[in-house]
């Protein structure tokens, strides 16, 4: 794993978690920690060659995973996905929409094709995702089981203005209040709907700015003057995926080491 590692404290035996974006970053890490909490994880992406890299590594380790070609802003392709997850472990009961991309840059100057392609993804993307979930879940049976989980990940954009983000950040603002909406729509189905608003991480979306002068100068401006690693978001995921987290639902979580301080 990569980040600091956390020790797994919520038992995810007998679930089945589908996390997007599992191919890299967040979505890599995330897959890795469900697994290693018990869940059976399937992991969903493009790239599906980065993503049984993952998947060996996982296995190798006990744990239960698979790989889905699935691309979330396709309906066809997030049906198929979630057909071949329950064809190798039955029902999704936890499905992380993680999927997301990003587009810097000045909003006189950003293409209406690149802010199309960001909305798709990370908008319609989670719309896509956790639909389709839910669908399968309240078939069977989850308003009487109550163990439907959904995860969305968001961001300290969706809240913190940040200059030459605007169709990253009016996404994952977009993902908030949709998710609250989605929450309050299943609330009576036994799914559970909640978004975690990770702060600056270094990952592949980013990874090249932080290693810059400008980026370590925002860095710097940070209250703790450090970038967040990954595992830090271990424990928030793992309680949120559990059935510890019952009574949990649309609630946005921020976790940024108080960079929106």
């Amino acid at each position: 794993m990569t980040g600091k590692a956390a020790t797994p404290v919520f038992d995810l035996s007998g679930r089945v978690a589908l996390v997007t974006g599992a191919s890299s970053g967040l979505g890599e890490r995330f897959a890795e920690i469900l697994a290693a909490s018990g869940a059976a994880v399937v992991l969903a992406a493009r790239r599906t060659d980065r993503l049984e890299q993952t998947c060996a590594a996982i296995k190798a380790k006990g744990g239960r995973a698979i790989a889905v070609a699935m691309d979330v802003a396709d309906e066809a392709s997030t049906v198929a996905a979630y057909d071949a997850a329950e064809a190798a472990f039955g029902t999704v009961d936890t499905i992380i929409a993680n999927a997301g991309m990003n587009s810097e840059g000045s909003i006189l100057d950003l293409p209406v094709e690149e802010f199309d392609r960001v909305m798709a993804v990370n908008l319609r993307g989670v719309f896509l995702t956790a639909r389709e979930g839910a669908k399968r879940l309240i078939a069977s049976g989850s308003r009487e089981s109550g163990r439907g989980r959904i995860v969305i990940t968001a961001s300290i954009t969706a809240h913190k203005v940040e200059a030459g983000l605007a169709a990253y950040s009016g996404s994952k603002a977009g993902v908030l209040q949709m998710g609250k909406v989605m929450a309050r729509d299943w609330i009576r189905q036994g799914i559970n709907v909640n978004m975690i608003c990770p702060g600056y991480i270094k990952t592949e979306i980013n990874g090249e700015w932080f290693d810059t002068e400008a980026g370590a100068k925002q860095i710097a401006k940070f209250p703790r003057r450090r970038i967040m690693e990954q595992g830090e978001l271990d424990t928030m995921l793992l309680y949120l995926a559990s059935d510890a987290s019952g009574g949990v639902t649309g609630t946005s979580f921020t976790i940024d080491d108080g960079q929106s301080l």
